[in-house]
């Protein structure tokens, strides 16, 4: 499902919101959650999922085109753990 898709189900089951409505929804949570990910706050839907930034050691890599090896930084990158209704949903 791409976002376009998102925001029309959205309207739908809201039963009321517009379409441009259920867009500046979808973009303010985003929003949201990329600003609090940012300054290093975890987000949690209870019964969806977390949202939190976690931390990746430095490693050695190799290029895949030469073989060579190659050091790859640490970074801070998003991480997604999905909540025990969404995991039984899924099921």
């Amino acid at each position: 499902m791409k976002k376009a898709d998102l925001i029309k189900e959205i309207a739908k089951y809201s039963e009321g919101l517009t379409q441009k409505q259920a867009e500046q929804g979808l973009n303010a949570l985003l929003d949201v959650i990329g600003e609090s990910l940012k300054a290093g706050n975890a987000v949690t839907l209870v019964g969806f999922g977390s949202f939190e930034v976690k931390e990746r050691a430095a490693r050695t890599g190799r290029n895949p085109a030469t073989g060579a090896e190659i050091n790859i930084p640490a970074a801070k990158v998003p991480s997604f753990k999905a909540g025990k209704a969404l995991k039984d949903a899924v099921q």
